[in-house]
Parts: C-alpha cells; structure tokens; sequence
C-alpha cells in the first residue's frame, strides 16, 4: 500500500475511533449520572453539536493544509453528528415526553430552545438521507445546494445550546466562536473569489 493510501486510511481509522468513543463514554459512565436521561439527552446533543461543527471544519482544514484527502471523512463526520442529533432527539420524544404528541407540540411551541433544536434537526434529515454517492448523482448540482442547509442547522444547534443552558454560557459562547470563525472563513474566501 503507498505511503498516501496509510495516510488517508489512518485518517479514517481516527475519525472513525474519534467518533464512536463520545458514545462508550456515556454508555460507561452512565451508571455514575445522577439523572441518566438528563445526562444521555445532553451529552448526545452536546456530541451532536461537536460532529457538526468538526464537519464544518474539514474544508477549512483542506483549504490551509492543502491534503484533500480531509474532504474522504467529511461523510463520516456528518453522519456521526446526525446519528447523535438521533439519539438526542429520541431520548427526548420517548424518555423526557413519553412518545405524547400533544406534549411535544406543547413543548415545541412554548420553550424557544426545544423549537431551535427541532428546527436544526429537521434540517439535518435531508442532508443525511442525500449524504450517499447514489443521490449526489441523482440531485447533480442541487446536492451541494440542498447541502447548504448544514450552515443554518449548525446556527440553530448553537441557538438551542445557548437557550438551554442558564448559568454559566462558556460552553455556550465557545461553540457560537467557532461557529463563527467557521462561516468567517467561508464569508472570506467568497468575498476573496469575487475580487
């Protein structure tokens, strides 16, 4: 196997690893949470929220390291981020609403940061069921359009964090600055191609 090949596997070997240990860490340390299903509905939309931002970075990452095998785990970083927006969004229509339509709708309507966080979620759907080749040949030139909407789901996963969270808005503001540097730089780069 060429040197290139091992780097582009190694790479997503440790995005793969990378992905899948925010969720053994929960699992193990579970049985320690106080409130279990407070504790798995925050940390799978906290690790939800990371995988988005992580996707974002990766064309920022090709454009200053100049590899572009970083563009190879760009799907697998978006699918991870969506399957724990899943697992987050689950916990909270099953664990925290017991399945209760009426309840959820209640919810949704009355607590801005529930309306943020479905809003991002529902835009996440799409973009998961086109994440394979099959419709990016389909969809052609409207795949990377339609794509576009990762930019206003990753705003509203950081709204629905900054909503929820009362006291201490840190993590809050960190993840809104990255968000942040993330578009700046895309904002950039655009403003430098129309010169």
């Amino acid at each position: 196997m060429a040197a290139r090949d091992w780097r582009v596997w190694a790479l997503k070997a440790a995005v793969a690893v990378g992905c899948a240990l925010p969720a053994v860490s929960l699992w193990w340390r579970l049985p320690q949470a106080v409130n279990p299903v407070e504790f798995l509905t925050r940390g799978t939309g906290t690790w939800a929220l990371v995988g988005l931002l992580a996707t974002l970075a990766v064309s920022p990452l090709r454009q200053l390291s100049g590899w572009a095998a970083w563009l190879r785990v760009r799907r697998l970083l978006g699918l991870s981020a969506f399957a724990y927006a899943v697992a987050h969004f689950v916990l909270y229509v099953w664990l925290d609403q017991g399945l209760e339509a009426a309840a959820i709708w209640r919810d949704v309507l009355k607590r801005p940061f529930v309306t943020a966080g479905m809003a991002a979620f529902m835009l996440l759907l799409p973009l998961a069921i086109t994440s394979t080749d099959g419709w990016m040949r389909r969809l052609k030139r409207r795949w990377g359009q339609l794509h576009q909407l990762v930019y206003p789901a990753a705003a509203l996963a950081v709204l629905h964090y900054f909503w929820l969270v009362k006291k201490d808005l840190t993590q809050p503001l960190l993840y809104a600055l990255a968000l942040a540097v993330l578009l700046g730089w895309r904002l950039w780069r655009w403003g430098r191609r129309q010169r």
